[in-house]
């Protein structure tokens, strides 16, 4: 009887610690950015490394202390994709990180795809954000747009 109840308590805790962890990974960490009014989203010059701000409407993200990857963000903007593409630094090597299940206006699948097939073009935002991360925005033609944080791209 006592190797049940021993057997129980262990499998009761797993479960506990398991519901937790999902929990603080899903959940817990995660603030609603405040953005600076014009100046919610920079992007990177051609010429220049200032990053300076682009017109955008219906700014939304979340971002977490726990760490520099969880920022993520979505707006849209009226800039052209050919002005943007004459203005600012393409970022060729975009991987859009997968944002909770519950920030529903951002799907990094469907921007990766759109990113691959050319439907999508992505910008440097911020280079080094933080240490080895930068910011990428990607834009898609209809004028909607998406921001996250990912490493910098391995140097030779």
């Amino acid at each position: 009887m006592n190797g049940k109840i021993v057997a129980g308590g262990i499998v009761l805790t797993g479960l506990a610690a398991g519901v937790a962890m999902y929990w603080l990974q899903v959940y817990a960490f995660y603030e609603p950015v405040t953005f600076t009014p014009g100046a919610e989203i920079l992007l990177t010059p051609i010429i220049g490394d200032a990053p300076e701000a682009i017109v955008v409407a219906d700014v939304q993200g979340i971002d977490a202390d726990s760490s520099p990857l969880r920022f993520r963000a979505c707006f849209t903007t009226p800039l052209t994709l050919a002005t943007l593409t004459e203005t600012y630094k393409v970022y060729d090597t975009a991987v859009p990180t997968i944002a909770p299940g519950w920030f529903d206006c951002f799907d990094a699948g469907k921007i990766s795809d759109a990113l691959e097939s050319g439907e999508a073009l992505a910008f440097l935002s911020q280079a080094a954000i933080a240490p080895q991360i930068d910011r990428v925005v990607a834009v898609f033609p209809d004028g909607r747009a998406y921001a996250w944080h990912q490493l910098q791209p391995a140097t030779e």
